[in-house]
């Protein structure tokens, strides 16, 4: 194992050294630097559980809100099922859908499936271009993104200047979408704490965190023409299912009671006023803690999304053209399988 470990460090010195003459990274390089353990299958399997069990949380909210409002008006509480099944398959399903129907570019390569990525990556550049430029020409006034870039980009992609792909899609990320992206954070979360605010019940601020935070990330991968991979999206997912948690158990808290009773005797003969006080904390509080929540799940969205267009990038440099150490550890290998099958055959 030891003598197999030297060979291999001996091979990749070399490797690296073949590549340092041309001044390009080479794929061990990258692997050593970027490339993390991990299980592909697996990251796809938890995905598509937590977004079930984020869906399930969701629909039990929309069961239990119909069922209270049932028990109040049988009539009513079957139009705010139906109403309620309408707004799941609405807001949940299809924000889903798009979500994981979105492609993502593949960054965690080792030597045998980096020439693969690469290609992948180039089409998804061009996937993403093409959508920048036919979305600025036929929505007028969407404002995501700085016409002048666009308008280079198209030149590029026009033309199959791939270096001039990549330097305007950067310019954008680096410029108007980082602004776009920003203004879109800011507007859900406070949408999201205005939401809180007004609703005062736990299990409407669960749901309204789950709607919102799904509809952000929906709208910023569709802002980036791209999504965060299956390991990246599930942390996501994990996120969004910790903040309707966490805005379901700060519901259901009586966070104003708590704050008037310290007040004693000051609002003891006021009744009113010490109601008011709790209804006003209670809603301030939740509404800034689910804001703010909202907002970190923006900021890993884009996170995310900036680290892996960035690793694309440096991908497409590395040198993973076939050196004479490769092709010689391939025709030694062969020799060795032959030399095998001879032997065993000759014993037969």
């Amino acid at each position: 194992m030891a003598k197999k470990t030297e060979k291999r460090t001996v091979y990749e010195k070399k490797a690296g050294e073949s590549a340092q003459t041309n001044g390009k990274l080479t794929i061990y390089e990258y692997e050593q630097k970027y490339t993390k353990r991990q299980n592909v299958r697996g990251a796809k399997f938890l995905l598509r559980l937590l977004a079930a069990i984020v869906g399930v949380f969701l629909f039990a909210i929309l069961a239990l809100i119909s069922l209270d409002v049932y028990k109040i008006n049988e009539y009513v509480g079957y139009g705010v099922a139906g109403g309620c099944l309408l707004l799941y398959i609405f807001v949940f399903i299809v924000p889903v859908c798009k979500i994981m129907k979105s492609d993502y570019f593949i960054t965690n390569v080792n030597g045998f499936t980096a020439r693969e990525a690469q290609r992948h990556n180039k089409k998804l550049r061009h996937d993403i271009a093409e959508k920048i430029i036919d979305l600025t020409a036929k929505v007028e006034g969407v404002g995501w993104y700085d016409s002048k870039i666009v308008g280079q980009l198209a030149i590029a992609s026009k033309t199959g200047d791939e270096e001039g792909i990549k330097h305007n899609l950067t310019a954008l990320y680096e410029g108007s979408v980082k602004k776009t992206a920003k203004d879109m954070i800011f507007k859900s979360s406070l949408r999201s704490a205005t939401y809180s605010m007004v609703s005062q019940a736990a299990r409407v601020d669960a749901a309204l965190i789950v709607v919102v935070n799904l509809q952000l990330i929906k709208d910023l991968i569709f802002l980036y023409g791209f999504r965060p991979s299956d390991a990246k999206l599930m942390k996501i997912f994990g996120r969004v299912l910790t903040n309707s948690l966490t805005a379901y158990g700060l519901g259901s808290m009586n966070v104003g009671n708590t704050v008037v009773k310290t007040m004693g005797e000051a609002v003891r003969d006021i009744p009113i006023l010490g109601s008011a006080i709790a209804t006003l904390v209670d809603g301030s509080v939740q509404g800034l803690v689910n804001g703010t929540l909202t907002t970190v799940i923006g900021y890993q969205t884009i996170k995310y999304l900036n680290k892996e267009y960035k690793l694309q990038d440096i991908l497409d440099g590395v040198d993973v053209s076939e050196t004479p150490v490769e092709l010689q550890e391939a025709c030694t290998q062969l020799e060795t399988q032959l030399k095998k099958k001879k032997k065993l055959a000759a014993a037969i």
